[in-house]
């Protein structure tokens, strides 16, 4: 059993006095998701990949269509769901430690139990040494390491992360995507990752999924098969270049639609 599908998934946002829909965000998704993988989603601004994950995530309610966990129809938050964004998350007032521990705490784990929890959570992201810092006195890269733990922490099965590397350098990307790699071989993670970088999907991924412009459809899905492990010198070899051209081609094309449709 898949750990995660979507079947016919639709949303629309408004509809007009005669019940026609005029904003249709999605349309017609379908997608299987099995435990361990690492699946991107890439598409042009605007198609609807945020919308997605929400309603995967049971923060907003689709139109027609279902999302299950292991057969499991999606009613709302899901316990085997955790969340990793873009915008900067952590609490300005609690250390690293706290940060991480915050979910555990909210789920009312005692101190004795959460603390180490949370310590093999900061260890894995490679925050070690800087558990009692405040989000103030930590970089860009390394307060969305606190966000990835805390999340880990929480031991979801499936985790979606919407461009959690987006407001990052590229060369902080490059190691965050190398840290992540390695964060799920250990864990076994089954990961739904959002990026608007070609190159970090082709690095992350099993498999890519090319987004049309809305309505938001899957219009073309990629096997990569780089071999494994990969990292920062896969960008160089011969069959890196090749898918990214394949995926450069079907997003241009898509991009250059919405682009007419917006102007």
């Amino acid at each position: 059993m898949p750990v995660l599908e979507v079947r016919s998934l639709r949303k629309v946002y408004s509809l007009d006095e005669e019940g026609i829909p005029t904003v249709e965000a999605l349309r017609d998704i379908n997608l299987i998701v099995n435990r361990g993988e690492f699946i991107s989603i890439i598409g042009p601004s605007g198609c609807g990949k945020s919308t997605l994950f929400g309603i995967i995530g049971g923060l907003n309610e689709s139109t027609s269509g279902q999302v299950l966990i292991k057969g499991e129809a999606v009613q709302g938050p899901h316990p085997s769901i955790g969340m990793v964004f873009q915008e900067e998350s952590a609490f300005p007032w609690l250390t690293s430690l706290e940060n991480v521990e915050f979910g555990l705490k909210m789920d009312g784990v005692s101190k004795k139990e959460r603390r180490p929890k949370a310590k093999e959570m900061i260890e894995l992201v490679g925050l070690s040494g800087f558990e009692n810092h405040y989000p103030g006195e930590l970089s860009g890269g390394m307060r969305q390491r606190v966000a990835i733990a805390r999340t880990l922490v929480m031991n979801p099965e499936i985790i979606l992360m919407d461009e959690p590397f987006g407001a990052l350098d590229e060369q902080t990307r490059l190691i965050l995507g190398e840290e992540l790699l390695r964060i799920c071989e250990r864990i076994r993670a089954t990961i739904l990752f959002i990026t608007h970088s070609i190159s970090e999907s082709v690095i992350l991924s099993d498999r890519v999924y090319v987004m049309s412009g809305r309505p938001g459809t899957f219009r073309k899905i990629i096997d990569i098969d780089i071999p494994k492990p990969r990292s920062s010198s896969t960008i160089s070899t011969k069959r890196f270049g090749e898918i990214t051209d394949e995926i450069w081609k079907e997003l241009k094309e898509e991009t250059t639609k919405a682009m007419r449709i917006t102007a």
